[in-house]
């Protein structure tokens, strides 16, 4: 029953993250609540424990990201509806697979734009900055050339590949 929960959950997110690049607070809240309800009536207190842990994993793999302006709210709270349903271990593979294919997703953008070379040199260039400026660093809003990535979509092919891999252990 979780795995169908989580896939319905995702096959949501990312219709809602593709159409309107929102992941929607009436898909991933009540999940969360769901999982910490089903949790607890089939494991009792270990399984609230476990819900909680896998949620605040899940919370705690896109904070720094969505704190950064990175990542949306949508992502961050979908990683923990996944963490309450599945656990720490669960959220930890789906949390790398996503990271590495949605580095491979935006490298590939960054090839078809032909904008690659020109991205890593900024990104030199703000290092070397924070570092010259002592820590003090002024972000110019510019959204010229930005482009952003439906994260939902690296994430639910990260929670595929780990179904998988639970699959074929």
């Amino acid at each position: 029953m979780q795995n169908l929960v989580i896939i319905l959950i995702l096959v949501i997110s990312i219709i809602t993250d593709l159409r309107d690049r929102k992941i929607l607070n009436i898909v991933t809240l009540p999940s969360i609540i769901a999982a910490f309800i089903y949790h607890f009536f089939t494991s009792g207190v270990e399984g609230f424990l476990y819900s909680g842990q896998g949620f605040l994993a899940g919370l705690g793999m896109l904070i720094i990201p969505f704190l950064m302006g990175g990542i949306g709210a949508g992502d961050v709270k979908l990683l923990a509806a996944i963490g309450a349903w599945n656990g720490t271990f669960f959220i930890f593979y789906t949390s790398i697979y996503a990271g590495i294919i949605g580095g491979l997703i935006a490298l590939l953008i960054l090839l078809k734009r032909r904008e690659l070379v020109f991205t890593l040199k900024r990104m030199l260039f703000s290092v070397a900055f924070i570092k010259s400026a002592k820590g003090y660093l002024v972000i110019k809003d510019d959204v010229h050339g930005s482009f952003s990535i439906p994260y939902a979509i690296p994430i639910a092919l990260g929670a595929l590949l780990t179904f998988l891999m639970e699959t074929f252990q």
